[in-house]
């Protein structure tokens, strides 16, 4: 099976929210996630779909957050 790498629209990019923080997302093109520094959470993004549910999110270390 092949994965693509789907483009997020950055129109849909600015509208989106934390669903935790109600603050701003980050996409990263490479891990397909949204990512919450706030909440400290990246949120999965499958076959171009966002899955804004916080128990589907996983936990960012420190290292990935630059602290």
């Amino acid at each position: 099976m092949r994965r693509y790498h789907l483009a997020m629209d950055t129109r849909l990019l600015e509208l989106l929210v934390c669903p935790v923080t109600k603050g701003p997302l980050e996409y990263d093109r490479e891990k397909q996630e949204l990512t919450s520094r706030s909440a400290r959470l990246a949120y999965p993004v499958r076959d171009g779909i966002p899955v804004l549910l916080e128990n589907e999110a996983r936990t960012l270390s420190d290292e990935e957050l630059g602290l």
